[in-house]
């Protein structure tokens, strides 16, 4: 049995899979995910796992290079967006369109889905390298 980092064989696999700018993406309950398109669908009930908690841990064992948001994050759920920048510390952020987001989530190796019920709480991370 595995005593540290993420229990999750799934997700444990997907993060030891991805070589430099391979993407995942950490989802709310809503996002649409593309049948061709892994999905990892933590989702319990209304917000548990929440969108920070897993993103938060994700992070811990994902070399996170880049990072994309919906633009429409920042005014529909601003402090979820504080709570992501605060989660992901220097890590560069960057806003596209919503319709941009889900767009890449079709090259994405897999979707993690959570039980976040907040609007447009999803992030589309980039692996970078550890050396």
């Amino acid at each position: 049995m595995k005593k540290i980092g993420i229990l999750n064989s799934d997700i444990s696999r997907v993060i030891s899979e991805l070589g430099h700018m391979d993407t995942i993406v950490i989802a709310d309950a809503g996002l649409p995910i593309p049948s061709h398109v892994k999905r990892i669908d933590l989702a319990l009930k209304e917000g548990v796992p929440s969108f920070i908690e897993t993103v938060g841990t994700v992070f811990q064992e994902m070399c996170v290079e880049k990072a994309y948001v919906a633009q429409e994050m920042g005014s529909a759920s601003a402090s979820k967006k504080e709570e992501l920048i605060a989660v992901l510390p220097d890590v560069k952020i960057e806003g596209i369109t919503h319709e941009e987001l889900k767009a890449l989530t079709h090259q994405a190796k897999a979707v993690i889905r959570t039980g976040e019920f907040t609007a447009y709480a999803n992030v589309v991370l980039v692996a970078g390298v550890i050396f």
